[in-house]
């Protein structure tokens, strides 16, 4: 985890940091959660800094009224901070603050007391099967090197035809995609939990023409996908390509490589597929996540029938 400077007293510090790694040893949290939760924590002690007028020490948190906690959130909302980021932020605080209570440090009573903030219902924007398609064509890749352009193509053809996370498609190693006969792959996902996706013959197909161009050896345990340099290929580096494609393509700005994860769902719902069977497919641990796609094929159903039904 990458260190930053931390406004706080020694004492304040070296809990903060035992914590961190209790998370990350004990409860094994996933990196990127474990670093929201030091970004969120940091971002905290940096407004008590101010709040208090000066670095706060453990005395200073073990005190903290909900009046304090709710000037937190406004600071951030002022800052631009949405519903969403600020639940998360006041999940990893409360974290901390009970970490310090179960040590007799601190009282962590204002925290859990104080509401989140409401969170909005908003519906995932998949993309339509047709745009989907171009998407992941090969063809249609805009890297002037070829390998490259094969390597974006195959893994937003794992987003669309797996239903993938970045980080899942970004976690494969080269044996987990070796054998052309394989209709299931097994991937890793939120909280390390393992499940079986298909692999459709277009996606290995992807697979293996980025594996004949890729210029890096590719050793089976190793990383499948490789940045321009031989490195692990970032989720930015994705991200980055998508909103060229997307401008190139003249796509909305809601068709992100996530939406991609949205469209498998949503087209797969739209055909028959049972929420229950979608749901292992995701990887989603409750069923509530993956209702949210009966809404989204709701609205595609009303716009059909508004558009076609002559008293519509």
């Amino acid at each position: 985890m990458q260190q930053f400077l931390i406004p706080a007293q020694p004492d304040l510090q070296a809990a903060r940091e035992a914590w961190l790694k209790m998370l990350s040893g004990e409860r094994r949290l996933a990196a990127l959660t474990l670093d929201a939760y030091e970004r969120d924590t940091r971002q905290f002690l940096q407004f008590l800094t101010g709040h208090l007028g000066g670095a706060p020490g453990l005395g200073d948190v073990g005190n903290l009224r909900p009046a304090d906690l709710r000037a937190f959130l406004a600071s951030r909302r002022s800052d631009g901070a949405g519903a969403r980021t600020l639940g998360r932020g006041l999940a990893g605080v409360r974290s901390f603050l009970r970490y310090l209570e179960r040590r007799g440090l601190a009282n962590a009573a204002g925290a859990v007391a104080l509401r989140a903030p409401k969170q909005p219902k908003s519906l995932p924007k998949p993309l339509t099967s047709g745009d989907a398609k171009r998407v992941v064509s090969s063809g249609e890749q805009l890297a002037e090197e070829p390998w490259i352009a094969a390597r974006n193509a195959a893994v937003l053809t794992l987003l669309y035809g797996s239903g993938l996370r970045i980080s899942e498609a970004l976690g494969l190693t080269a044996a987990d995609l070796a054998n052309e006969g394989d209709a299931v792959i097994r991937v890793t996902g939120k909280g390390g939990k393992t499940r079986l996706v298909p692999l459709l013959p277009v996606a290995y197909k992807a697979v293996a023409e980025y594996r004949r161009l890729c210029p890096f050896h590719l050793d089976p345990q190793g990383l499948l996908f490789r940045g321009a340099r031989g490195g692990a290929l970032a989720a930015a580096i994705v991200q980055r390509e998508m909103r060229k494609l997307r401008s190139a393509l003249n796509l909305p700005e809601t068709a992100t490589p996530h939406a991609l994860r949205h469209s498998f769902a949503t087209h797969l719902l739209g055909r028959g597929g049972d929420l229950r069977t979608i749901q292992e497919l995701l990887g989603h641990a409750s069923l509530s996540t993956t209702q949210v796609y009966t809404g989204v094929d709701t609205e595609r159903l009303l716009d059909i029938y508004e558009r076609a039904h002559p008293r519509a």
